[in-house]
């Protein structure tokens, strides 16, 4: 008893980054670099209800996993995990030691009754199985005690303490580790696994080893900490420290080329790690994608973000909601107005003239011939958008984006009028010309693109024909986003490809049924 044993994740939790797309030949090196590390168990991915792709480490039956670990090391336990509403009985045959030893089920408070008869299923058919309720942090006392109860007549291998929200600090976990080590069963292992959010995940660790007295315990970690948002507790730590303060058990370097030769062309393209909306969410103690949604908006400063989570109902904090999340942004953005007067005032303004849209790519410095051309051909009216520029002079300064808007300096755009939405009325002096905020959005993601917006509104007012330059699009290339260099930020090529289609959309939905012309290079299918 009172032994320390180490499960490495990265093949399950650290697939949630590549979409566990590793490739067939680097999860077998990964699993065999692992044995040479000497971790005690190896969790080699998910069992789903989906057709198997052998360069994934999503499995359909334990079968193909058998295939993965040959020659199956008999010193080491293989493990894998099962969510509960995912389960399907039949894709896990009669253990029969030569492929995984251990099913690690997860399941979420309301399916507690069918995971329980789940565990006892498995272990009717040979195997070990960890009972891993997501959220354990977040039970209180009276739950969670009867959980307990419910462990203890099962009798499994072991029961997690699960910080699924990252939210622990060193007295959480001192409190929950008594509370359960001491109403356990005592031949029932504890189980460790925690999200960095708050970066306490090797000093909650640390802290579960001290403690611990007569038990054994398992740590979760994961071979540069690889998972989604920050990742989890780094497994080259983690042994690096059992073999100073414990025992020398493990081998440090087989890790270390896991990382260098596997994870490290992943991080390039995908990162993980230390994240601001990681730790925001950690802070409301609500799911880290509440607000890694409202941030990749970028419409909005920290604080109103922080006051829409901090909305969001305490029984919809520990699973995530798309559709809530989203009404509560449009909620707090939606302040209606009657625009009547503004629109009167624009069409008035640009006086049939055609218009001119001038996005924030860096595209009008590169192309400002072209676009310096256009405007001494056809004398458009040039409306900027979140973004001011003193390489033309503009008529009219669109603003839609109270992020934008804080790092803007307004006296550059005393060149023209300043059109708003109404999400910013109170933010602007009583000279700007306000436009319903609500009437103006699109359909689904970046339905509140400020560029369509100002699109709409322009087609509202009769406008005859629309130029746009700057309309750029994103790139992981930083650099090559924005003319202005404060707005910089870094992107993967995931999420960069995503906002290029969800805007792409967005602008073609305004578009519909005006004469437009983009004269500026452009990633966005337009």
């Amino acid at each position: 008893m009172n032994k320390v044993s180490v499960l490495d994740c990265t093949l399950r939790d650290g697939g949630y980054i590549n979409n566990w797309k590793f490739g067939e030949s680097n999860i077998r090196d990964i699993v065999s670099n692992l044995v040479e590390a000497k971790v005690d168990i190896i969790e080699c991915g998910f069992i789903r209800d989906v057709k198997h792709d052998v360069d994934s480490s999503v499995f359909s039956s334990v079968e193909q996993i058998e295939e993965v670990i040959r020659p199956k090391n008999r010193s080491v336990s293989y493990a894998v995990m099962v969510e509960q509403h995912n389960y399907n009985r039949d894709l896990i045959s009669e253990y029969n030691g030569d492929s995984i030893d251990i099913i690690r089920l997860t399941f979420r408070k309301n399916e507690w009754p069918e995971a329980k008869q789940t565990a006892k299923e498995i272990m009717e058919k040979g195997y070990k199985v960890c009972i891993q309720p997501v959220g354990t942090a977040s039970y209180d006392d009276e739950t969670l005690m009867g959980l307990l109860r419910d462990v203890n007549e099962l009798s499994p291998f072991a029961f997690y303490l699960v910080d699924t929200l990252g939210v622990m600090y060193r007295h959480d976990m001192r409190r929950l580790f008594y509370l359960i080590d001491n109403n356990l069963s005592q031949n029932i292992c504890l189980g460790f696994h925690s999200h960095n959010n708050l970066q306490m995940s090797f000093s909650n660790a640390q802290e579960m080893m001290r403690l611990n007295r007569k038990r054994n315990i398992i740590i979760d970690s994961s071979c540069y900490g690889m998972g989604r948002g920050v990742g989890n507790l780094a497994t080259e730590l983690l042994i690096d420290y059992i073999n100073n303060n414990k025992e020398q058990r493990y081998s440090l370097i087989p890790i270390l080329n896991i990382v260098d030769k596997y994870l490290m062309p992943i991080y390039a393209e995908q990162r993980w790690g230390y994240d601001l909306p990681y730790f925001l969410s950690a802070i409301v103690k609500c799911h880290p994608n509440y607000a890694a949604h409202l941030m990749k908006k970028e419409t909005m400063g920290i604080e109103k973000i922080e006051k829409i989570l901090s909305l969001i109902p305490q029984n919809s904090r520990g699973e995530y909601n798309a559709e809530l999340i989203e009404q509560l942004y449009l909620d707090m953005q939606a302040c209606d107005v009657d625009d009547f007067a503004s629109q009167n005032e624009l069409k008035e303004r640009i006086h049939s003239r055609e218009v001119l849209i001038l996005g924030a790519g860096a595209s009008i410095r590169i192309e400002k011939d072209r676009i310096c051309n256009l405007i001494d051909e056809k004398a458009p009216f040039i409306i900027t958008v979140n973004s001011v520029t003193s390489l033309f002079s503009t008529d009219a300064f669109f603003i839609s984006n109270e992020k934008r808007l804080g790092s803007l300096r307004m006296d550059s755009a005393s060149q023209g009028c300043v059109l708003a939405t109404s999400n910013l009325s109170n933010l602007l002096d009583d000279n700007t010309l306000i436009f319903d905020y609500t009437s103006l959005l699109g359909e689904g993601d970046e339905s509140d693109n400020s560029g369509a917006m100002l699109i709409r509104i322009l087609k509202k007012i009769g406008v005859s024909k629309i130029y746009l330059a700057g309309f750029d699009g994103f790139d992981v290339d930083c650099s090559a986003n924005y003319y202005d260099s404060s707005y910089k930020k870094a992107m993967d090529y995931d999420t960069a490809k995503r906002k290029n289609e969800n805007i792409s959309k967005q602008l073609m939905l305004a578009l519909d049924g005006i004469e437009y012309e983009v004269i500026t290079k452009t990633k966005y299918e337009i």
